[in-house]
């Protein structure tokens, strides 16, 4: 992510942004651990306050947790209680390393015709088999919220499209109802994909 309006907002309301919401995402969460071997290796791309990153390793997992924004990575490791990552995904150059990748409410902020790009890089970064899941705000093309953050705003037909020419061939879709930092009503694309070997 490298939309300055929407960095600006989240180092300017990093402490307010932590406080919004304290519990783990929930099923979606719970369904990607399932779907890895114990102790597996994650990288979380958008930790945010650290609520993801501190249930997983609570379950025992090995968590890299990162964020594109300094004062939210901040945020995290004081949650956490240890070291979180600065990274903006287009600087993500791992290749093999993870079994797992955890991107909640994060890669919804990046420029449309940078996802594919980004989608690719995530590949590579996963081992074979491994397991990738993300959120994205559903829509029909890219634009602002009330509180000036960009989002590509997808349709799952879009979606798909652009992960297909990321090279992922195993990708399931799941739409849930729910809202988000703003309050409003929000149909969010959960979408999980599997590195094939």
């Amino acid at each position: 992510m490298s939309d300055p309006a929407t960095l600006r907002f989240y180092a300017k309301n990093a402490s307010a942004y932590a406080d919004h919401a304290t519990e783990p995402t929930g099923a979606p969460l719970t369904a990607f651990l399932a779907a890895l071997p114990a102790q597996a290796r994650i990288l979380e791309l958008g930790c945010g306050n650290g609520r993801d990153a501190a249930h997983m390793l609570a379950c025992g997992f090995d968590v890299e947790p990162t964020d594109g924004t300094p004062e939210l990575a901040a945020e995290a490791q004081r949650r956490l209680g240890r070291p979180v990552g600065i990274l903006r995904f287009e600087e993500l150059e791992a290749f093999g390393r993870y079994h797992g990748i955890w991107a909640c409410a994060s890669l919804l902020h990046v420029e449309a015709a940078q996802l594919t790009a980004i989608l690719a890089r995530i590949r590579r970064a996963l081992k074979p088999s491994g397991v990738f899941c993300a959120s994205f705000k559903a829509g029909k093309g890219e634009g602002r919220d009330s509180l000036g953050r960009y989002y590509n705003y997808p349709s799952p037909g879009t979606l798909r499209a652009s992960y297909g020419e990321a090279g992922w061939s195993d990708v399931a879709f799941v739409e849930q109802e729910g809202s988000g930092y703003d309050g409003k009503p929000t149909t969010w694309l959960w979408v999980t994909a599997t590195r094939q070997p």
